[in-house]
């Protein structure tokens, strides 16, 4: 791999991401970082020789245990992997069956990453899932540490999406602090012949609730016994990993004799390592006809060609990258291999100082969708070569309830009911809502507004869908692809506000399928009956004379030509309303001041998750945070003018955001 990006990483910096305190502006996460927990690292067995920098800790995997993880109810991912389906594609170039898309993101630094989010909004809240088969937590670093698992936030809003996730062990380059000893300690035996880190990896996997690990071993000076050792290990980390239902990936570097040679292909030099692993990232040296002797050796292996990511690196350059796109995935035949993304987080990165969560969607839907910004019609003659073109996109909604308020996982502002509950920015992917994959699907004969996620104003979360424009025919404006089955009862309920202008409202329902890719969804138009004057409503629309399963679901807004300004806020299916059981146990298990670890018991029945208020002296309510663990940290409280204790509410969220009772405690100063 180019070393130059590769400093990056083992400076420390991966993703120039100042960790803050959630509810506390600005405020390091250092001051505070006894209680503040972090996403965490390791090195296999030995540690480095001196003093960890300011905020490091140096901690052996070998010595890990669940029982002693002081940190992990904040680090454990709860969201099951969601099963997926494939609908009929947006376009005529988007295949399902063939290539896939691996991204390797780095979210936060190696050391100092908080377990669940922060008060910002700068982060990188990837939302365009439907496109990826696989997300890898990428980072490390010879000074902090070499083995990253991923936070729970991350492995949530994947999983909710159907997307697994790998945490990351990298053995980096000598000439950037790697030492070959590591790659021994990763690979030592037992006395009964096993490989004991291999065990490690899979009890954490297991323990935090993600799906197995990327290795990527680029420390050189090896032999062919540590490559034959490498080679077992490997072969017991994928064992004993499938049977919990994790995945290995493989970085193309270590060679069968335990050097490190970037083949930029599969051969001779590699596919024993393909073999013993889930997929290849083929390194990106790779050329045409280096990908197309893979794709052969990969199928003579009795393997898929699509199990070998051909990585594009997209760190520096992001859609300006220079890529052989025919090689990967020609357009008039098949696809040669997948693809691999290295560091796409370039969308929020190379953006100036002062971005907005505005500005960060715009440049991740070039990236995703491509120039066109719509799937159902794309730039096919672009140079960026977006996933949207080639990939077809996939999608969870199957089962009701389903709602959606249009979260994506970070936000200027934190709203409830249409009204400001905070005014702190704040992350949390974890809070991330299914949105909507296709981004965006305008069908109109006439102009096409404008569609994006909007951080202005919200009915709930961070974000609402925002059209605007001045529309002069009838546009549909696709939302959701779904499964989703009809009864008696089933009704959808839309919140939406109308800011300028005025346009007729329907819901576009299919409950088939289009006959071929690219076609629109056969809708049937049901009027959304809407009452008079301003501000936020919801409509309540029943789905009389349909039957069987909806397909898909969107919006149709008719208009005289004059400009528009129309927001929905939230968007739900269900046969009846369901109120979550409320939290119990509601507990300050340490505090420092105004730093506080909260811990609760879940309530029987499903959670989708989260919310924790402080009760102001005048009764008001402040929104502090939100998880889908059971434990939550809140840094930097202080008391209000003659308080003697903080009061505290928490409550579960169900699917429909109905919110439990709530669970009380306080916090005497």
């Amino acid at each position: 791999m180019n070393l130059s990006r590769r400093a990056l990483l083992l400076a420390g910096a991966a993703a120039a991401l100042t960790p803050t305190l959630p509810g506390v502006p600005g405020r390091a996460a250092a001051a505070a970082r006894d209680l503040q927990p972090y996403a965490s690292y390791w090195y296999p067995d030995s540690l480095p020789s001196g003093t960890p920098g300011a905020g490091i800790t140096w901690r052996s995997l070998k010595a890990w245990s669940a029982a002693g993880d002081t940190d992990l109810a904040f680090n454990a991912a709860s969201v099951p992997l969601a099963a997926r389906f494939t609908p009929t594609p947006a376009n005529s170039t988007a295949r399902a069956g063939q290539a896939r898309v691996q991204s390797l993101v780095s979210f936060g630094p190696t050391s100092l990453n908080p377990s669940q989010g922060a008060a910002d909004a700068d982060y990188y809240a990837l939302t365009h899932w439907a496109y990826l088969d696989e997300l890898v937590f990428w980072g490390g670093s010879s000074g902090e540490g070499l083995i990253l698992a991923p936070n729970a936030p991350v492995v949530d809003a994947a999983h909710r999406h159907g997307v697994p996730v790998l945490g990351n062990v990298f053995l980096p380059p000598v000439a950037y602090g790697g030492r070959l000893q590591w790659t021994r300690d990763l690979v030592q035996k037992d006395a009964a012949g096993h490989y004991p880190l291999a065990a490690q990896l899979v009890a954490v996997a297991a323990a935090y609730g993600f799906d197995g690990w990327f290795v990527n071993a680029e420390t050189g000076g090896g032999d062919t016994a540590l490559a034959s050792a490498m080679l077992g290990f490997l072969k017991e980390l994928e064992a004993l990993g499938a049977a919990q239902g994790q995945r290995v990936t493989w970085y193309d570097a270590m060679t069968v004799s335990g050097s490190v040679g970037w083949q930029g292909a599969l051969d001779n030099q590699n596919k024993t390592f393909f073999q013993a692993a889930d997929s290849l990232f083929v390194d990106f040296r790779w050329s045409a006809s280096s990908l197309a002797s893979s794709a052969t050796t990969a199928q003579q292996l009795g393997r898929s060609p699509y199990e070998l990511w051909a990585g594009v690196d997209v760190e520096a350059n992001g859609t300006a990258a220079s890529v052989d796109w025919g090689a990967v995935v020609p357009a008039d035949k098949a696809h040669v291999t997948s693809v691999g993304f290295y560091r796409p987080e370039w969308t929020r990165n190379h953006l100036p100082a002062g971005r907005t969560p505005g500005d960060f969607h715009a440049a991740d839907d070039l990236f995703w969708t491509g120039a066109s910004l719509d799937p159902s019609r794309p730039a096919a003659n672009a140079s960026w070569r977006a996933p949207a073109l080639s990939v077809a996109d996939r999608s969870t909604v199957d089962a009701l309830p389903f709602a959606t308020v249009f979260n994506t996982g970070h936000g200027l502002r934190w709203y409830e009911d249409g009204e400001v509950a905070s005014d702190t920015a704040w992350n949390h992917l974890g809070l991330q809502d299914r949105l909507p994959s296709r981004r965006w699907a305008v069908r109109t004969t006439g102009r096409r507004p404008a569609v994006t996620l909007d951080f202005a104003d919200a009915w709930r979360g961070g974000s609402s869908l925002l059209v605007a424009g001045t529309p002069d025919e009838p546009t549909t404006l696709d939302l959701y692809a779904t499964r989703l089955p009809l009864g008696a009862d089933t009704v959808v309920e839309l919140t939406h506000r109308t800011d300028a202008g005025s346009a007729f409202l329907e819901l576009a329902v299919a409950t088939e399928e289009p006959g071929t890719a690219g076609e629109a969804p056969p809708y049937t138009y049901l009027i959304v009956p809407t009452g008079g004057g301003g501000g936020w409503q919801t409509s309540t629309v029943r789905l009389t004379g349909l039957s069987g399963t909806v397909h898909a679901l969107g919006v149709r807004l008719t208009a005289s030509g004059s400009p528009v300004s129309w927001r929905l806020g939230g968007l739900a299916v269900r046969d009846a309303t369901v109120t979550p059981g409320a939290p119990t146990e509601l507990r300050i298990t340490d505090a420092d001041g105004g730093d506080l670890r909260f811990a609760w018991q879940r309530p029987t029945g499903h959670v989708r998750h989260y919310e924790l208020h402080r009760i102001l002296p005048d009764g008001t309510r402040r929104f502090l945070g939100g998880t889908c663990q059971s434990a939550f940290y809140v840094g930097g409280l202080t008391a209000e003018q003659g308080e003697a204790a903080a009061g505290f509410e928490l409550r579960a969220v169900g699917e429909l955001f109905t919110v439990s009772t709530p669970a009380t405690t306080t916090h005497t100063w």
